[in-house]
């Protein structure tokens, strides 16, 4: 397996930003795109001609046309677990057999929801959707954004597994008008049952008759569920080989499509397909996941950047940069090639963020005049999402556009603790609207973004075996296992 070698882009001058638009007229169109809705735009990064022609020179020797194409082919990509990475193919975008059972799955998903809507549950209003990690944070985000004006059915996403979360959402809803769906993979994450086996107790103590009749069940292992006690009618099941981090376009997706509507999932999954086929079929220099992963590599690999924020400038997106942690940091937060051998250069950044204008008047202070080089990444749409007085969503946006400038040309003075030393880079996403294709292509464009960072560094995205020891000493700690002195301690003074 080849390794990446930096040096031809770490060569490179570094002019500063504002130079780079003097020197060349036509930045702003070598380095923007409009793909399925949203027009993306890294003329504010130190992306140059130069440096793309550099990266696509690694990206040719680290196979990255070949590891795409083995991807949407259902090959074995996800070396170490000896697994196809098919999320593409929930979207209809893969080998021929996966689309074909990702839509047998789908049919199935949607004749449950056509029953709910026909009552043959009983009356259902309510939805408690229990599941942790790539289980939840996906629905929440779908929901959220889409999901406000909506009067279909209330829908609460419940992952944590401090019971304050749950007993919120019990406290909210009608036991006799709530389903319950079970959102795990394997059917054996220890806080999704916890929190499943405390909401079936509280459809018994308010008297349903039949509480496992209320569950559904969202997995890969459906034998697991059935084992546990829910009905083979109530399983939805996905692929194996759908990871769960991106698995909100498979069943997991169910409290999304309950809630939107079968249209508006289907929607979503059109966007992503789109956003699919400009990743298989555009070139890479025109490629929007490609110069994302290329700026993101430049500013890890020449800049030495350890961080990367988002800020969504839309309070419908707000759960975004959530999201954006488990997909980036969970997939490329790795310290070894995919063959096993320890790297001697940075993986992922740590992705960190929120929401604007609100960020402005807290970290936006260390972004603009801190010591920490950030990348910045902006995103909002073009069409509000409130039906208040335009003059709202005038200023959001107006402030989003005016912070990507300021942190490029920053200001001088002569009091150095009012100059802004500029030259800042950031990227900015405006989608025409928020709606459900627009958020499929955005979320697609994210985590095909994240497959080109990974192929690039020559690392598996799929695995996420750092997740593991800490459930294992969990578990270890239930039984009494033996622990360093700190630890036994915080134990011993919690429980006795």
């Amino acid at each position: 397996m080849p390794v990446p070698d930096w040096s031809k882009v770490q060569a490179l001058p570094r002019t500063p930003l504002t130079q780079l638009f003097a020197d060349d007229p036509d930045r702003l169109a070598s380095l923007s795109t409009d793909v399925a809705g949203i027009h993306f735009d890294w003329s504010k990064t130190h992306l140059t001609r130069e440096a793309i022609a550099a990266f696509a020179e690694i990206a040719q020797a680290m196979g990255l046309t070949a590891k795409r194409d083995a991807l949407f082919a259902g090959d074995i990509v996800n070396v170490t677990e000896g697994r196809a990475v098919e999320h593409s193919a929930e979207r209809g975008e893969g080998a021929p057999d996966s689309v074909a059972r990702a839509k047998l799955f789908h049919s199935r998903m949607r004749a449950l929801i056509d029953a709910i809507e026909a009552e043959a549950l009983g009356p259902v209003r309510h939805l408690i959707h229990i599941g942790i990690g790539g289980s939840a944070l996906g629905p929440d985000l779908l929901v959220d954004a889409l999901g406000r004006d909506m009067d279909r059915y209330d829908v609460a996403i419940v992952s944590n597994v401090d019971g304050v979360a749950l007993e919120t959402a019990l406290d909210a809803f009608d036991p006799e008008a709530t389903l319950i769906a079970v959102a795990s993979k394997t059917f054996t994450t220890t806080e999704t049952l916890l929190n499943a086996e405390s909401a079936l107790a509280w459809l018994t103590e308010n008297g349903v008759e039949d509480p496992y009749g209320r569950v559904i069940a969202l997995t890969a292992n459906p034998e697991k569920a059935i084992e546990w006690g829910v009905d083979e009618t109530r399983i939805l099941p996905f692929a194996e080989s759908v990871g769960g981090r991106y698995s909100l376009w498979s069943s997991i997706g169910f409290p999304a499509a309950l809630a939107l509507g079968w249209d508006a999932f289907e929607e979503l999954l059109e966007g992503a397909a789109e956003m699919d086929r400009h990743f298989r079929f555009t070139p890479l220099e025109q490629n929007a996941p490609v110069l994302a992963a290329f700026a993101d590599l430049y500013y890890t690999q020449v800049r030495g950047c350890e961080t990367r924020a988002v800020f969504a400038y839309d309070e419908r997106l707000a759960l975004l940069p959530s999201y954006l942690q488990q997909l980036e940091m969970e997939s490329n937060g790795k310290r070894v090639t995919a063959e096993g051998q320890p790297v001697d250069y940075p993986t992922s950044p740590i992705t960190w963020g929120g929401v604007g204008a609100d960020a402005q008047h807290a970290v936006f202070q260390l972004l603009h005049q801190g010591t920490h080089l950030v990348p910045v990444e902006f995103i909002g749409a073009i069409e509000g999402g409130d039906s208040l007085d335009e003059a709202h969503h005038r200023q959001l946006l107006l402030n989003m556009f005016a912070q990507g400038a300021a942190l490029m040309a920053g200001r001088g003075h002569a009091d150095e603790a009012r100059a802004y030393p500029g030259d800042r880079p950031s990227t900015t996403l405006l989608l025409d609207q928020l709606d459900p294709r627009t958020l499929g292509a955005l979320i697609a464009f994210y985590e095909q973004r994240t497959f080109v960072n990974a192929a690039l560094l020559g690392i598996n995205a799929f695995d996420q075996f750092g997740v593991e020891l800490g459930k294992e000493m969990a578990k270890a700690a239930e039984k009494g296992g033996d622990f360093d002195p700190s630890t036994t301690d915080l134990i011993a003074r919690a429980f006795g």
